[in-house]
């Protein structure tokens, strides 16, 4: 058997046995990974590989990046902070025709700033933001589109816990990343903001009028809380990131004590909340850990098969367009999204596609980018669609095909944002080419 072939055996038992057996994706990189590397080299340097990869990995100063920024996603979760950001934005944009939807997408952008994790926004914003569009008469399955679709705003603005995997993943600056995502997550903020007003354009009916708020009701949203800590603790952490001083793991223990120290004095955090933030910290950190040392592991198999090396060799000798071989990564990776979840599938697809694209000179920065943007497009595709079963889980009573239906306008919405980054990769580039 070559080496090769092995390889691709390899991919085909491990696409089985998640999608089959259902076993975790971390366990099955694994597992895949040592029984190949047995196989092509040999057990006991299977078992050597194993165990150095398991101990470099969890001793990686580099990760204790991930539990920093994932903490303080959880205290923005559990301190409310979601629900206040969706009311100010709510008083502000309600009384636009759609202004509930157009309200979502500003705080899933702001909720994203202190987050990073487009599964918590959809869960936080659309336990606020549901109940009040459907007190205002919203189509629902539209609704709950543009809270899904939403939530990815949190996986492009930093900290998004997405790039910081990449950028490990990669050995990529992880400030970077950070810088790289501002730009765009404002841009495709304002991507789906504008499909929201086409529809209402195009139908009226979906999203009735709501009366407009004062500004004594504004102000006194603004004082509620919400927005003054996202812009403290995004000053106090990413300014401090971007001005070199502090490292990203400073960074993110600055931040988290930040709104920390801010949600206690506000009392919007106690000790219980803590307690439960702390021990979600620690499951999601040991889940990603495990899939970065299932990752490596299938990394190491991937590598003596020499199929990464392969197809990098066999696209450079391809007469196409780079741009064209880039839509193919797109396809291939939007395929396995609907199967996939997000970090699962950077961490698969990293070790195969990465060496391709910077053969063919493309910016890894910008490419962090782009795979964020279709990571993000698989969350809200069917059949899988994590961020879409999340709000049906808010929204019992509206059936999944309907929601699955008012998909397509934001979906379009993606593809443009992607051929926007496409043909204007400054979008990403800017910002940090400008900090650093």
């Amino acid at each position: 058997m070559t080496p090769t072939l092995a390889g691709v055996i390899g991919l085909a038992v491990f696409l089985v046995i998640i999608m089959m057996l259902r076993m975790p994706i971390a366990y099955a990189m694994a597992i895949v990974g040592f029984a190949g590397y047995s196989i092509l080299v040999s057990p006991s340097a299977a078992f050597r590989l194993v165990s150095i990869d398991i101990f470099t990995n969890f001793a990686s100063y580099s990760l204790t990046v991930v539990p920093m920024f994932i903490f303080m996603g959880f205290i923005a979760l559990y301190s409310g902070v979601g629900g206040s950001l969706f009311s100010f934005s709510s008083k502000f944009l309600g009384h636009f025709r759609g202004g509930l939807a157009l309200a979502t997408q500003a705080a899933s952008a702001l909720f994203g700033a202190i987050s990073g994790s487009m599964l918590a926004s959809v869960a936080t914003i659309g336990s606020v933001a549901l109940p009040e569009m459907k007190k205002h008469n919203y189509n629902m399955p539209y609704s709950a589109v543009s809270i899904a679709a939403g939530s990815s705003l949190g996986s492009l603005i930093p900290p998004s816990v997405i790039l910081i995997v990449y950028g490990i993943a990669t050995e990529q600056s992880i400030g970077r990343l950070f810088a790289a995502g501002v730009i765009p997550g404002i841009v495709h903020m304002g991507v789906y903001m504008i499909t929201i007003i086409i529809l209402t354009r195009a139908n009226p009916y979906l999203f009735p009028l709501v009366p407009k708020a004062n500004w004594e009701e504004r102000i006194k949203a603004f004082r509620a809380g919400g927005v003054i800590e996202v812009l403290i603790v995004f000053a106090v952490s990413l300014g401090g990131l971007f001005l070199g001083w502090f490292t990203p793991t400073e960074a993110g223990a600055v931040g988290a004590f930040s709104l920390l120290l801010i949600t206690l004095l506000e009392k919007k955090m106690n000790w219980p909340k803590t307690k439960q933030a702390l021990a979600e910290t620690t499951k999601l950190t040991a889940m990603i850990f495990l899939l970065v040392v299932g990752a490596t592991i299938l990394g190491r198999f991937l590598a003596v098969t020499r199929i990464p090396f392969d197809f990098a060799s066999m696209v450079m000798g391809m007469d196409v367009h780079p741009f064209l071989v880039m839509i193919a990564i797109v396809l291939i990776n939007m395929v396995l999204g609907c199967v996939v979840d997000a970090m699962p599938l950077i961490l698969l697809t990293i070790p195969v596609f990465f060496p391709v694209i910077v053969a063919l000179g493309f910016d890894p920065i910008w490419f962090g980018v782009v795979n964020v943007v279709i990571v993000s497009m698989g969350s809200i595709t069917p059949p899988v669609g994590m961020s879409v079963y999340i709000i049906k889980g808010v929204v019992p009573d509206v059936p999944l095909e309907k929601i699955f239906k008012a998909i397509g306008p934001f979906l379009l919405a993606d593809w443009t944002f992607f051929i926007l980054l496409l043909l204007f990769p400054a979008i990403a580039t800017f910002l940090p080419g400008l900090l650093f």
